[in-house]
């Protein structure tokens, strides 16, 4: 039973490790990843004293542009602008804040967010009217998919314009869907009467997001001196900040896991000593040392590792991939941004897991295993 009990103690440490961490680092690529995807990895812009949703048109020449496409871990830039507005439908107001876009402005973040509808079509003849707007707003205002609603642009004079809706997105994140439209860049150019080469601002796109702070600098280098370059995790410290105390969480799992599986095993082998002292005793008097007697029982307490860590991780692949393809265990988004628990891991993650955890049971192991030198050959053979 003992060996049993230290078995299953074994499977459900490594179980509960490698989808602790499979969990944590999904959740955090997931909400990454919506931060990257609406607002881009680098915003370039005007250093601006006051702060303002509307940012001051700039406009970068062909050859900067392709200077900052040239930065190493730059994958492209596209041109945005933003602007507030009020919307105005079914006896209802709301305030808003529309992003505008054009075509070159990869759509493919927004194509996973929409849940009813399509991206903005820019080769129609009305794509500077086209606008997405997000379930939350369409839910409150009481909009669908191919609805109208006018929208006053806060400026003076105060302009609107009719837009209509060509897609209902989601990201699950109160503070982006509360907030933002997705619009035309033109249409943004034409009520902010800007030059046609104008923008508010470029989103930089890069390929290796730990290098971040990196690419920024260098992009900040190729700019002039009124324009600066700052991150998402500079733009959404909150966001970025929560995220990094959940690292915590992972270390607080293992080592508890950890204790529990040295408590099961320790016991499993001090029970082992106690039951096999007789034949401890007869080994010795035979002239085997104490170093030969203690490998014999860790060479048995890794067998039971091995064991318990077969089982463990085959529970735990097949866990994995039974979420990463149904998504079966939903969460609450308006809570945790996502509408359901998000995994991912490596494989070279699995393998240090299993070998920090191999690596440590087997060092404590060797301490109790010490109790084999104090048994005497002769009270045991005595005894017997």
């Amino acid at each position: 039973m003992i060996i049993r009990v230290t078995i299953g103690a074994l499977s459900l440490a490594i179980l509960a490790i490698i989808m602790a961490v499979a969990i944590l680092k999904g959740f955090k690529q997931e909400i990454t990843d919506k931060q990257r995807g609406f607002f881009g990895d680098i915003t370039i812009t005007k250093n601006d004293v006051s702060s303002s949703y509307e940012n001051t048109p700039i406009a970068l020449s062909q050859s900067m542009l392709d200077s900052i496409r040239q930065t190493p871990n730059v994958v492209d830039v596209y041109p945005f602008a933003s602007k507030a507005g009020i919307i105005h439908v079914n006896s209802e107001v709301e305030g808003v804040l529309i992003k505008g876009v054009d075509a070159s402005y990869k759509q493919d973040f927004l194509s996973r967010m929409i849940v009813e509808g399509d991206t903005i079509n820019f080769d129609a003849e009305n794509a500077n009217n086209q606008v997405l707007i997000s379930e939350q707003t369409a839910s409150r205002l009481q909009l669908k998919v191919g609805d109208s609603f006018i929208m006053y642009f806060v400026q003076h004079p105060v302009r609107k314009r009719k837009l209509e809706i060509n897609g209902v997105y989601t990201t699950h994140s109160e503070e982006l869907d509360k907030m933002y439209i997705i619009g035309s860049l033109d249409l943004i150019r034409r009520v902010n009467n800007m030059a046609d080469d104008e923008v508010g601002g470029y989103e930089v796109r890069i390929q290796d997001f730990t290098q971040l702070q990196n690419t920024s600098f260098a992009v900040e280098d190729i700019l002039p001196q009124p324009l600066m370059a700052t991150n998402v995790v500079e733009q959404m410290p909150d966001v970025f900040n929560w995220l990094e105390l959940l690292d915590m969480n992972d270390s607080v799992i293992f080592v508890l896991m950890v204790i529990v599986a040295l408590i099961n095993l320790v016991s499993a082998l001090l029970i082992n000593i106690l039951e096999r002292s007789s034949m401890i005793g007869l080994l010795k008097a035979l002239g085997m040392r104490n170093s030969n007697l203690r490998k014999v029982f860790l060479y048995n307490s890794m067998y039971l590792i091995g064991y318990g860590l077969v089982i463990g991780n085959a529970l735990a692949i097949v866990l994995y991939f039974f979420q990463r393809t149904t998504h079966f265990f939903k969460l609450d988004p308006s809570i945790y941004y996502v509408s359901f628990v998000p995994v991912q891991i490596s494989w070279y993650e699995v393998l240090y897991l299993n070998a920090a955890l191999v690596g440590i049971v087997l060092l404590v192991l060797v301490i109790p295993s010490m109790l084999i030198s104090r048994i005497s050959p002769i009270k045991t053979i005595q005894f017997k």
